[in-house]
């Protein structure tokens, strides 16, 4: 999950001429509305489901010898 903050940064001291505030805030915005919308990570793909192979052979393992 993505957090979006919005903050000001220092004018960069160069001879470009600078977005308007609103202009920078709008495009700001709408970068990280993209990066957080089309994140490609998924975490309910990572959590465990159960036990897995090694655990079930083990078990049977324990369980045949008795």
């Amino acid at each position: 999950m993505a957090i979006i903050t919005s903050g000001t940064s220092t004018p960069v001291s160069d001879n470009r001429t600078a977005p308007s505030g609103l202009l920078q805030e709008i495009r700001m915005f709408w970068r990280q509305f993209f990066v957080a919308a089309f994140d490609p990570y998924r975490p309910e793909l990572h959590y465990m489901r159960g036990p897995g192979p090694a655990c079930r052979a083990k078990a049977t393992l324990s369980s045949s010898s008795h």
